[in-house]
């Protein structure tokens, strides 16, 4: 049987990508303003989402939509950046030289230090 586009599919990847971000069920719904109950009913497998919030969460996360309705196996493939990764590199790229030689001296300070 082919899971492409069915209720627990989306509902696992929606909780998964939920889980990366670092958010809950209350923070999709404002992210997205949609109803609270709507995103429950979403990550409880009860309803499937329209495609517009489809698109909007695929946005939201920085992912494409075939990874929310696509039944994947959720690690991340060799050199695939998590969601944590990709957003580091985001703000990286939009640092100004004396905030890259800054950070540039707090990396290699954490290098030289035993957590």
């Amino acid at each position: 049987m082919n899971n492409l586009g069915s209720k627990p599919v989306i509902a696992a990847n929606i909780k998964y990508y939920m889980k990366e971000k670092g958010i809950n069920a209350k923070d999709l719904s404002k992210a997205l303003n949609v109803p609270y109950t709507t995103v429950l009913s979403w990550t409880k497998a009860e309803y499937y989402p329209r495609i517009d919030k489809i698109e909007m969460m695929s946005d939201y996360f920085g992912i494409l939509k075939s990874d929310l309705i696509e039944d994947k196996q959720k690690q991340p493939p060799q050199g695939e950046l998590s969601y944590k990764k990709r957003e580091f590199i985001k703000r990286v790229e939009t640092m100004t030289d004396s905030q890259l030689e800054r950070l540039e001296q707090i990396l290699a300070l954490v290098e030289n230090t035993e957590l």
